[in-house]
């Protein structure tokens, strides 16, 4: 059979790209000894998940780590899955998680390896699969829909494994007379590899995560090329690792069924194979017992999850990275204010098995990052949130930065020993200073006192009350009131006699705290009305009243 003109007839482009010319287009990266260029691979599908996140922080650590590149390739050669602003989308949700790239799709800077886009990198791969037809390693499959079913079918139901292969790979010898008469009928036609694999030969495989495994060879004669010349995932990924010169590609578990094709891909292509590292999944505990995280069943997998419930980013990537590699933790406690970038990062002490996400334990780091933060980081961030899943209420209190900021110092506890570290999410903390502002303010008054006692209170605090006392004369102040309705001006006297009061004077406080917050519990009150200031201090007094 004459193989070159075959080629030529199934693949008939004439301004195809040389191969010789596509090693000089895309030259080895100069790069130090042990650099990494690692990428990340979605299809604009429109999800980004936890797992995308967390692959992704462990190609970007083990690129920056070691003087290598990160970049962005989008595998878009499944036309019916795309979906709009996809691209945007997956930038968008790992910037905001710190995650950013050197080159790649949509990115600003230096791209001398894209296009990134597959279906952009068509000519490369018609180039490479012209070139394996006419060394007798590709072959047309006229194959329709219903014939290839039926050959699922049998294998099924013979309990054999499914594919096309052996004696199932039905056009992989047709004479040349059988090939032209099907292409003169017009019948549509994909490029399969004519694989040179045998199953009954195994090798052991260095994975750069899981370290030796067992690899049967491939004899499956996988579509490279589809009916639209457009390639599959298998064949298009192994030209452009190749050409884009990735060192190492870390991946699910899930490809590992996969491995051997690709092996056989690079071989045949005559490329290097790059280092592969296939992932654990994330689990988590359900009902006692591990399982994957579900799209399905858990919120928590979509990163929108994190942004709309308002987890700071570098919580969860420091949480991530307790997962990725587990001497992280002890490195965090030694290096408490160093940034998770510092630490040294290595492939090799990534887990071999499932790793378990454990959202309490997400909660805890993002409490104590949260504490660390400064008044003024605080508000940028809570005020990032805001914008995007706040209120209107909420955007139009956040104008008033200076404002925010006070309160802020105040519930963090900005300049003490002891900071608060109760707060996990932005959510959660905009809404523990709504009573700041009169729209918001929605108060329950349960007072434990009847409405002399409540009313007594509050006039006769309200009547000496002055915004410039600082603490010690508030407090003074409080007690004299709370004397002047029956209440003790000092435990020790309540508790030497307290059938002779009504309470002590916390109890009085508490009647004013109401009044002021809603609330029984709150930050100091006298820097709580120090901020609302004294026109709004005295009105919720005045309103407070039975």
């Amino acid at each position: 059979m004459d193989l070159k003109k075959l080629a030529a007839r199934l693949i008939p482009d004439e301004n195809l790209p040389s191969l010789s010319d596509c090693e000089k287009a895309y030259p080895p990266r100069v790069l130090k000894e042990g650099a990494e260029v690692t990428r990340l691979a979605p299809s604009p599908t429109g999800f980004i998940h936890l797992g995308n996140l967390y692959s992704a922080l462990a190609d970007e650590r083990a690129a920056h780590t070691t003087g290598g590149v990160f970049y962005l390739r989008i595998e878009d050669t499944d036309e019916k899955r795309k979906v709009d602003g996809a691209v945007e989308s997956v930038i968008r949700s790992l910037k905001y998680f710190g995650i950013n790239f050197d080159e790649g799709a949509e990115i600003d800077g230096e791209n001398a390896y894209g296009p990134y886009y597959q279906r952009r990198r068509a000519p490369i791969y018609r180039a490479f699969a012209k070139d394996l037809i006419e060394r007798g390693l590709a072959y047309p499959c006229f194959c329709t829909e219903e014939e290839l079913d039926e050959i699922r079918r049998v294998q099924t139901e013979n309990k054999e494994i499914t594919g096309y292969y052996g004696k199932y790979a039905v056009w992989r010898d047709k004479s040349e007379e059988e090939i032209y008469a099907a292409l003169d009928k017009g019948m549509p036609y994909v490029i399969r590899l004519k694989s040179q694999g045998d199953v009954n030969i195994k090798h052991t495989f260095r994975d750069a995560i899981k370290g030796s495994i067992t690899v049967t060879e491939n004899n499956q004669d996988v579509v490279i090329l589809k009916s639209d010349g457009i390639p599959t995932y298998h064949f298009a990924h192994a030209i452009d690792d190749h050409f884009m010169r990735t060192t190492l590609v870390i991946r699910g578990e899930e490809w590992l069924s996969s491995l051997p094709i690709h092996i056989e891909l690079f071989k045949v292509l005559g490329f290097e194979l790059p280092r592969y590292g296939h992932t654990c999944s994330l689990m988590k505990v359900d009902g006692g017992t591990k399982r994957k995280l579900s799209k399905r069943k858990d919120p928590e997998l979509s990163l929108d999850f994190y942004r709309a419930q308002g987890y700071y980013p570098a919580a969860v990537i420091k949480y991530l990275m307790t997962i990725l590699n587990s001497n992280f933790e002890e490195w965090a406690a030694k290096n408490p204010t160093a940034s998770y970038t510092e630490f040294p990062f290595s492939v090799s002490k990534m887990g071999r098995s499932g790793a378990l996400f454990d959202l309490d334990k997400l909660n805890d780091v993002s409490r104590d990052e949260l504490s660390k933060l400064t008044p003024e980081e605080m508000y940028e961030f809570l005020n990032g949130w805001v914008k995007e899943f706040g209120t209107d209420a909420d955007r139009a209190h956040f104008e008033n930065s200076g404002y925010i900021i006070k309160i802020l110092a105040l519930i963090m506890g900005a300049g003490q020993k002891k900071r608060r570290k109760d707060i996990e999410r932005a959510e959660q903390s905009v809404r523990l200073f709504d009573y700041f502002f009169d729209d918001t303010f929605a108060p329950e008054y349960s007072f434990r006192f009847d409405g002399d006692t409540v009313n007594g209170m509050l006039s006769a605090f309200a009547e000496s009350y002055d915004e410039n006392d600082d603490n010690s004369a508030w407090f003074a102040k409080l007690k004299t009131a709370a004397a002047s309705v029956g209440f003790a001006s000092e435990n020790s006297e309540y508790k030497a006699n307290p059938e002779k009061y009504k309470g002590n004077v916390s109890d009085a406080a508490e009647i004013v705290r109401i009044a002021i917050t809603g609330s029984p519990n709150s930050p100091d009150l006298c820097t709580v009305m120090g901020i609302l200031g004294r026109e709004r201090s005295l009105a919720r007094l005045d309103a407070a009243k039975r």
